[in-house]
């Protein structure tokens, strides 16, 4: 028997390594959006700690304009900081939206062909079986025949 060969397996191996390159670029985007809310929960947790700093330095008997002055230049930095982290997080969140838009535009392109594949290999294989119980159809009727005309 002769093993069923898709023709359009070079197709589905491309489509499936370039799936497998769009869940790659998925996966880079995905870590590195976990990273950027991390720094922005950094930066919270800064400025946290900026504003216990501040209360700190209010209830002292002797204000220390300076530092006072430096701690609220550093509540505007975070702030700034804290606003352009979260731009750059909504842009990267809209980055992974297209990827896996992108991604399941892949899937589907590997799911028509292997599919395919499927349905040509059921063919192969009903063809196959049929043509074998012809085969033996026909032995079967050549050996009745035989046994027919006497010839033992």
């Amino acid at each position: 028997m002769k093993k069923f060969k898709f023709r359009m397996q070079t197709v589905l191996n491309m489509r499936e390594n370039e799936l497998e390159a769009r869940q790659m670029e998925l996966a880079k985007i995905v870590t590195a959006l976990n990273s950027q809310k991390e720094k922005l929960q950094l930066i919270i947790q800064a400025q946290e700690e900026n504003k216990s700093d501040l209360e700190a330095l209010s209830t002292q008997e002797e204000l220390d304009i300076v530092q006072v002055q430096m701690r609220q230049n550093y509540v505007v930095k975070l702030n700034n900081d804290a606003v352009n982290q979260e731009r750059i997080i909504a842009n990267t969140q809209n980055i992974l939206k297209i990827k896996q838009k992108e991604v399941l535009e892949a899937h589907k392109k590997v799911e028509v062909l292997k599919k395919l594949k499927e349905k040509q290999e059921k063919e192969y294989y009903k063809e196959f079986l049929q043509s074998e119980t012809k085969e033996i159809d026909d032995i079967t009727s050549a050996r009745f025949r035989f046994n027919d005309t006497g010839i033992n």
